[in-house]
């Protein structure tokens, strides 16, 4: 961890529609992300705040399906030389059945997936699932979790880790304090020897904010901040374009 700035950005499909929802990964591929983190949208997203809820009814009333979403997701893979990584909630994968949800994945060029309600020792086989597709299964971890659990956890020895700065809901404004970056070193030290590329957010929304978490994660995930800018209306690659700049200012302190 060297602090330098990696975002994962993340986009709802099909927010505030399909079109639209492209110019939002173009814009965020523009704007410099290291990841892209793509939300299949789901009626009751229950790691999600007001935000992201938001946007994922509006994408569903925009025609989100899974095979839509896919063939989405492909089309951005053309233009996209940032790794993206496929975020959802478990009933799509039950309802699509989970070996074709994985093969759609890695038939998309997708790098991993981040399912929240699915976690390491309740995935119903997803971890090893995804490994044997090629894929990247994304376990989240949030400083409620118990130290024996995170050891657990570590013991996978997955390649990413989704750490959660507070528990609840993605979108309110996150104090980054010492908590916080407790928890991020508890997590680096789970493998000492071949340490898990941390991914750290909720509530991500300064540049500020992106500096004093990127020395201690791989990169750092912003969400709601970017929802909002697309909600203001307007043109979708300009706001969020505008904003990735404002957040990889390293000079720019918004808080």
């Amino acid at each position: 961890m060297n602090g330098e700035r990696r975002i994962m950005a993340h986009m709802v499909a099909f927010y505030p529609d399909r079109a639209a929802s492209r110019a939002v990964a173009r814009g965020l591929l523009d704007g410099g992300c290291a990841y892209l983190e793509i939300q299949f949208p789901f009626s009751d997203p229950i790691a999600d705040g007001p935000d992201i809820q938001a946007a994922c009814t509006a994408a569903l009333a925009a025609g989100f399906t899974i095979q839509e979403g896919f063939r989405l997701v492909s089309e951005i893979r053309q233009g996209s030389a940032a790794p993206i990584f496929l975020m959802s909630y478990a009933n799509l994968l039950f309802t699509h059945g989970m070996a074709r949800f994985l093969t759609r994945c890695a038939e998309c060029g997708i790098a991993g997936v981040i399912v929240p309600d699915l976690p390491p020792d309740y995935d119903e086989g997803l971890f090893d699932a995804a490994k044997g597709f090629g894929l990247f299964a994304v376990p989240v971890v949030s400083p409620s979790m118990r130290q024996e659990r995170l050891q657990r956890i570590g013991a996978l020895h997955p390649e990413y880790v989704y750490a959660t700065l507070r528990t609840g809901t993605t979108g309110p404004r996150t104090s980054i304090d010492k908590a916080g970056i407790s928890f991020l070193q508890r997590v680096q030290a789970l493998n000492p020897d071949q340490p898990a590329k941390i991914l750290g957010g909720f509530g991500i929304s300064t540049a500020g904010q992106v500096g004093d978490v990127a020395p201690y994660a791989h990169a750092v995930v912003v969400g709601s901040a970017l929802v909002r800018e697309i909600a203001k209306g307007g043109d979708p690659y300009a706001a969020v374009l505008g904003k990735m700049r404002e957040l990889e200012a390293p000079a720019l302190r918004a808080d």
